[in-house]
């Protein structure tokens, strides 16, 4: 049997409790995988095999143990804006589609996420399905893929999720599952309610009438903590707040921003603020483009806010200028969209590297990668070998900038602008440490290099549910 965990609205903690889950049941021998049917995000992850799925389902396979499969997210979508979103498909690019053409293809990707739901159950024994926003949507029953139309189809257990911080948590529950479809109501076995704060004897009384309420145990109050996991999506990005370290780095807010999760570690060492576009970026020690579901229109907002000026500014001020994916493409003289990008034409690019970037396909390079960083002082010749993956449309030709990392990027002949297609480069600890020690050296300050080997958050995360969830409660549910 499986696990349905749906949420009483959007970012109440399904990811990180489908996450908990499957570590828990991997600690107590079962054999599991997470799926989550449709998911819409701009933080995603390349599989072994080079598929694209979303963040939180390789982060759950982690958790679960096993390898990142485009069968554990089948629907992705990534939104372009003006409602149009990107439709990755089993891991490859299906199509630009506007929400309203989107939901025409209901039954055929239903179809297609029932078909990878079964190869993942037949493959990895347990699924830990994972819901997509509210449960309880009324005008979306006919054609939510990723919960009503998928839980009449499955019939298994759903454990409801709530969040208590956000407030109105009773309404939350309540309205959840008096508002869900009727036969759907029976299958709702548990409740989970996230991100608690304060003395949890004073909330005992509240357990009781929600119970009493609604008929469905309570299976556990989780308290509000703070775990370095990925982020899932866009909606975690608002509740980032830089720490009080002396060492300032701004990661430029694209509006269209992927893959930030690429600097959630260096969030654990410095203070690392999401800048809009147009934020005087004076007292920065580092400035990093990050990623962009689209590199032309988020360029053109760079020019429009006048942060083109800012960032050359803080170049010639000495301020190291990474770009990352579609930052790198920036970096460079020119862009030239063939009409796969955004619209058909030349665009100058930042000018900070020599490279010419062509979109002429809307294929895209999606693949796991090992990479050595070129020995270029003072940032990259500290870094080594790393690992990551690319995802971008787009072949950047290099002019005549040197490389920055063996097979990949261009670096500035002083070293402090570089660029690559290597998400996740900053995940590994020595690329961190490369930068902090560097930009500590720079205002005289000693620094802590981050262990080469972490400890594991899901084993903490795992404990965490474990004291706070009655997990044999869910295991058993297994056998319903």
């Amino acid at each position: 049997m499986s696990l349905f965990v749906m949420g009483s609205a959007s970012h109440v903690g399904k990811s990180i409790t489908v996450a908990a889950i499957c570590r828990c049941l991997v600690r107590r021998g079962f054999s599991v995988a997470p799926f989550k049917s449709q998911n819409m995000s701009l933080n995603s992850y390349v599989t072994p095999d080079g598929g694209e799925i979303g963040m939180a389902q390789a982060m759950q396979a982690v958790a679960a143990r096993q390898p990142a499969h485009t069968d554990m997210n089948p629907v992705l979508l990534k939104p372009k804006g003006d409602c149009v979103s990107q439709v990755v498909l089993n891991g490859r690019p299906y199509k630009d589609v506007h929400i309203t053409e989107y939901y025409k293809e209901t039954p055929e990707l239903l179809k297609k996420a029932l078909e990878s739901y079964s190869r993942l159950k037949s493959r990895c024994g347990e699924v830990i399905v994972e819901g997509a926003g509210g449960a309880a949507e009324l005008n979306l029953y006919d054609r939510d893929i990723a919960n009503t139309l998928l839980a009449k189809k499955l019939r298994i257990p759903v454990i409801l999720v709530a969040d208590i911080e956000r407030g109105g948590v009773f309404a939350q529950i309540y309205g959840t599952l008096t508002l869900l479809p009727g036969e759907l109501k029976p299958l709702v076995k548990g409740i989970i309610i996230n991100k608690f704060r304060g003395d949890p004897v004073i909330f005992e009384p509240g357990i009781r009438m929600i119970e009493e309420l609604t008929g469905v145990p309570v299976l556990g109050v989780v308290p509000y903590f703070s775990i370095p996991l990925p982020s899932e999506d866009s909606l975690s990005i608002g509740d980032k707040r830089p720490g009080s370290n002396a060492i300032r780095i701004a990661v430029i807010r694209l509006p269209r921003i992927s893959n930030f999760t690429d600097f959630e570690l260096l969030e654990q060492h410095a203070a690392v603020d999401y800048a809009a576009p147009g934020t005087a970026l004076d007292g920065y020690d580092c400035i990093i483009i990050p990623g962009t579901k689209n590199t032309i229109e988020d360029l053109a907002v760079l020019f429009r806010t006048g942060m083109d000026r800012e960032i050359k500014k803080a170049r010639n001020r000495g301020v190291p200028v990474i770009g990352i994916c579609g930052g790198y493409q920036m970096l460079g003289r020119q862009l030239v969209d063939a009409g796969f990008e955004s619209s058909a034409g030349t665009y100058a690019g930042l000018e900070l590297l020599e490279g010419v970037t062509r979109f002429a396909s809307y294929e895209k390079t999606t693949t796991q990668v090992t990479r050595t960083a070129c020995a270029v002082p003072p940032i990259l010749s500290s870094m080594g070998d790393v690992t990551g993956y690319e995802i971008h449309m787009g072949m950047t030709e290099p002019g005549s900038d040197r490389e920055a990392l063996h097979g990949d990027g261009r670096v500035s002949e002083d070293g402090l602008v570089f660029g690559t297609y290597l998400h996740g480069l900053f995940q590994n600890p020595s690329a961190a440490n490369a930068l902090l020690t560097y930009l500590h050296e720079q205002k005289g300050l000693p620094f802590e290099p981050i262990p080469l080997n972490p400890e594991d958050p899901y084993e903490v995360l795992a404990d965490l549910f474990e004291e706070y969830v009655d997990m044999d409660a869910v295991q058993a549910m297994l056998k319903e």
